[in-house]
Protein backbone atom coordinates (compact mmCIF):
# COMPACT_ATOMS: atom_id res chain seq x y z
CA UNK A 1 0.00 0.00 0.00
CA UNK A 2 1.53 3.15 -1.01
CA UNK A 3 0.74 6.03 1.00
CA UNK A 4 0.53 9.48 -1.57
CA UNK A 5 1.01 12.94 0.11
CA UNK A 6 -0.53 16.08 -0.68
CA UNK A 7 0.27 19.42 0.12
CA UNK A 8 -2.43 22.51 0.65
CA UNK A 9 -2.27 24.42 -2.60
CA UNK A 10 0.15 27.51 -1.62
CA UNK A 11 1.94 25.55 1.15
CA UNK A 12 5.04 26.10 -0.11
CA UNK A 13 4.80 29.56 -1.03
CA UNK A 14 3.37 30.23 2.38
CA UNK A 15 6.17 28.52 4.31
CA UNK A 16 8.93 30.25 2.10
CA UNK A 17 7.08 33.44 3.02
CA UNK A 18 6.94 32.75 6.56
CA UNK A 19 10.50 31.40 6.81
CA UNK A 20 12.01 34.22 5.02
CA UNK A 21 10.14 36.69 7.60
CA UNK A 22 11.40 35.10 10.76
CA UNK A 23 14.71 34.43 9.75
CA UNK A 24 14.15 30.52 11.16
CA UNK A 25 12.91 27.21 10.08
CA UNK A 26 11.15 25.56 12.31
CA UNK A 27 10.75 22.39 13.29
CA UNK A 28 7.28 22.23 12.08
CA UNK A 29 8.86 23.67 9.06
CA UNK A 30 11.64 21.19 8.25
CA UNK A 31 8.42 18.59 8.68
CA UNK A 32 7.13 20.56 6.09
CA UNK A 33 9.68 20.71 3.71
CA UNK A 34 10.35 16.91 3.94
CA UNK A 35 7.00 16.25 3.16
CA UNK A 36 7.17 18.68 0.24
CA UNK A 37 10.32 17.24 -1.12
CA UNK A 38 8.34 13.97 -1.36
CA UNK A 39 5.68 14.86 -3.00
CA UNK A 40 5.96 13.94 -6.77
CA UNK A 41 4.26 17.02 -8.19
CA UNK A 42 5.81 19.66 -7.04
CA UNK A 43 5.80 22.75 -9.62
CA UNK A 44 8.96 23.68 -10.49
CA UNK A 45 8.68 27.04 -9.34
CA UNK A 46 8.14 25.49 -5.78
CA UNK A 47 11.19 22.91 -6.33
CA UNK A 48 13.26 26.34 -6.76
CA UNK A 49 11.67 28.05 -3.73
CA UNK A 50 13.19 24.93 -1.46
CA UNK A 51 16.33 24.93 -2.98
CA UNK A 52 16.86 28.79 -2.11
CA UNK A 53 15.71 28.14 1.13
CA UNK A 54 18.18 25.36 1.23
CA UNK A 55 20.94 27.52 -0.09
CA UNK A 56 19.97 30.52 2.37
CA UNK A 57 20.39 28.09 5.47
CA UNK A 58 24.11 27.20 4.13
CA UNK A 59 25.10 30.37 3.76
CA UNK A 60 23.97 31.23 7.83
CA UNK A 61 21.61 33.60 6.53
CA UNK A 62 18.83 31.21 8.11
CA UNK A 63 18.93 29.96 11.49
CA UNK A 64 17.61 26.23 12.29
CA UNK A 65 15.76 26.33 15.66
CA UNK A 66 13.97 23.37 17.10
CA UNK A 67 10.69 25.29 18.38
CA UNK A 68 7.35 23.78 17.06
CA UNK A 69 6.30 27.18 15.34
CA UNK A 70 8.17 30.90 15.15
CA UNK A 71 4.62 32.27 16.03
Amino acid sequence: MKIQLRLLPGAISDLFAQVSTSGKITLADRYGLMAALLEESLTQEERDSIERLIRSVRRGRLKIVDEISAI
